[in-house]
Parts: structure tokens; C-alpha cells; sequence
């Protein structure tokens, strides 16, 4: 679990900081972090030769696509850092930058949702709500780092 903390506040960090990801150093670090994660997932699972087959090429596809929402993440959590140094936020920036993380939150429930039916093709139906889980510890420790770092709005 402790590496799981880890991961997530590399992950939160990197999200936090969009810009960096054209650092090379920052590049690396966060390939780390995916490897890691990858290999957390394998220890967990306890998929068989055929499962594991057929569970990866749908595990890379669904990071993939987790990937283009942090991004979005990162842009939200940046559009929010700029706006907070520059003062109270004014009503309607406020509203907006609530939508859109509402926004955001909606994108990786559909995702989740797109995922299953592919995943209980690959997997037991236990197998894939063990899959979910580790996902769902993943991200909320994730969000537990951000939620720490980001101040409340004035």
C-alpha cells in the first residue's frame, strides 16, 4: 500500500504540473510510475497464462484512454492555478472550472463503464470488479494528494 501513496503522489504530481511532461526527467519519472503501476496491477490480479493473454492489450487501451482524461486533469488543475493567483475567482471562472471538473469526473465514469463489457470478455466477473477496485484505490489516493495540495477556492 505504501507504494501505491507513492505512485499517486508522483501521478498527482505530474498532473499537477502538465508543463513538466516536456521535461525529460519528467518523462521518465512518470514511465516509471506507469511501469510500476503495471506491476502493481500483475501482483494483484492473479491472472492465469490465458487471462493474462487477453486482459493486458485491454488494461494498455484502457490507460491509454485514462491518459487523455489526465490531461484534461492537468489542464483544469492548471486553469484553476492560475486563476487562484490571481485573486478571489470571480463567479463565473468559478463555475466554470467547477463544470468542467464535474466534467472530468463524468469522462472516467463513462470510461469505466465502456471498459467492463471488454474486460469480462477477458476476465471472471470477479476478476474484473478486482481490476476496478485497484483502479478506483489508485485514483482516489490520487485524489486524496491533489485534494491536499489545491487550496479551496476564496
Amino acid at each position: 500500500m505504501k507504494f501505491i501513496r507513492i505512485a499517486a503522489l508522483l501521478l498527482a504530481t505530474a498532473l499537477a504540473a502538465p508543463a513538466m511532461a516536456q521535461n525529460t526527467n519528467a518523462e521518465i519519472l512518470l514511465e516509471k510510475v506507469k511501469a510500476d503501476k503495471k506491476l502493481l496491477i500483475a501482483k494483484n490480479m492473479n491472472l492465469s497464462e490465458a487471462e493474462a493473454k487477453a486482459f493486458w492489450p485491454i488494461y494498455e487501451a484502457y490507460q491509454k484512454d485514462l491518459d487523455q482524461i489526465n490531461v484534461r486533469l492537468g489542464r483544469a488543475i492548471t486553469a484553476y492555478a492560475e486563476a487562484y493567483k490571481k485573486g478571489p475567482l470571480p463567479n463565473d471562472v468559478a463555475m466554470q472550472l467547477l463544470d468542467e471538473a464535474l466534467s472530468i469526473e463524468e469522462a472516467e465514469t463513462q470510461l469505466k463503464r465502456s471498459y467492463v463489457p471488454k474486460l469480462n470478455a477477458a476476465l471472471p466477473g470477479a476478476k474484473t470488479a478486482r481490476y476496478l477496485q485497484i483502479e478506483n484505490k489508485i485514483r482516489a489516493l490520487v485524489r486524496m494528494e491533489l485534494a491536499d495540495n489545491i487550496p479551496l477556492v476564496e
